[in-house]
Formats: C-alpha cells, structure tokens, sequence
C-alpha cells in the first residue's frame, strides 16, 4: 500500500468521525466536522498529486479514488438532508447522488463495450467536484466564520453545483451516445 492509496483510505475512514464530530451536542462540534470534511476531501487531491509526481498510480487507486469521492459527498447529503429537512436540499441531493450512480454505471458499461474513453473525467467535472466538496465543508461546518455564514454560503455552492452535476452528466451521456444506439440497436 502506497502513500495515495492511504490517503485515500483516510478519506473513507473520515466518514464515521464526520458522522460522530456532527451529533456531538457541543457547540464547536459542526465546525469541527466541517473541518475534519474539508481535510478529508483535501486528500482528493492530494492523492491524485502523490500518485502522478511519486509514480504511485494503481488500478486499485484509480478505482477507490473516485468510490472514495462519491461515498464523502453522499455521507454529507445524507447528514445535511436528516439535519436540515427540506424540499430543495433533498432534490439537490437526489441529482447529485443519481447522477453519480447513473455516470458510474454508464462508465461500467462503456468499459464493458471496450469504449471506457468516451466517458473519461471532464474538466468540468472536476469544478464539479470541487463545488461540491467546498459546498458540503461550509454546509456542515454551518457557524459563521468572521462575517461569511458558512451554512447558506455552502447552499449556493451546492445549488451551483448540482446545477454543473446535470450538465456534465448530461455531457457524459452524450459522449455515449453513438455507443447507447448501436447496443440498444442490437
């Protein structure tokens, strides 16, 4: 096991403390789990920088990196959603995490097909990525931080953010297009 592969094992083993720091009934315990969730999602690209400059990329890597993002970001939601009931915050978190089942199945399904290419990472989907995880930081982090409020800060950045979730989606499927018509052809 490698250094990026660790880095990503923390960004899953962040999860249960997130969960934990975010119930604790004290008042610096939101900050804290945001905190320990920006940290977390830090190593994002921390890992992708050690396993690109140190040589340490993997297909174990490449396959726990993106499973890593995608099981932070729905941890959050879920928590966000229990914590703060309503009708928006639930949609924004159905697009996300639907989009992210729907594009990891096409990629399965285009691998499948031996045209895993047509659906590899946009940048786009990167800035998605990132709006998402600075989204959910502030979000659970929630307290004012010197004159910014974190929580409706985080909630902007999120609606942004599901808003570029159904574009590049909406991107991925396109590209899969020509291969979706001559399966569904056949």
């Amino acid at each position: 096991m490698n250094l990026a592969i660790i880095l990503t094992w923390f960004r899953v083993a962040a999860m249960p403390s997130i969960v934990a720091l975010y119930y604790l009934p004290y008042p610096w315990a939101h900050p804290v789990a945001g905190l320990v969730f920006g940290a977390a999602a830090l190593t994002d690209w921390a890992d992708g920088w050690v396993a690109r400059r140190f040589d340490q990329g993997s297909r174990f890597g490449a396959f726990l990196d993106p499973v890593a993002d995608k099981l932070l970001v729905i941890a959050a939601l879920l928590l966000l959603v229990q914590a703060n009931p309503g009708m928006v915050l639930a949609l924004v978190a159905i697009v996300i995490i639907g989009r992210e089942v729907a594009v990891s199945a096409l990629r399965e399904w285009m691998a499948a097909l031996g045209q895993r290419g047509r659906v590899n990472v946009i940048r786009l989907a990167k800035y998605k990525s990132i709006g998402q995880m600075v989204a959910l930081a502030c979000m659970l982090y929630e307290k004012p931080l010197w004159l910014l409020p974190m929580y409706e800060f985080g909630y902007v950045l999120l609606l942004l953010s599901a808003a570029l979730t159904l574009l590049t989606g909406a991107l991925y499927m396109f590209r899969a297009r020509t291969a979706m018509r001559s399966t569904s052809a056949s």
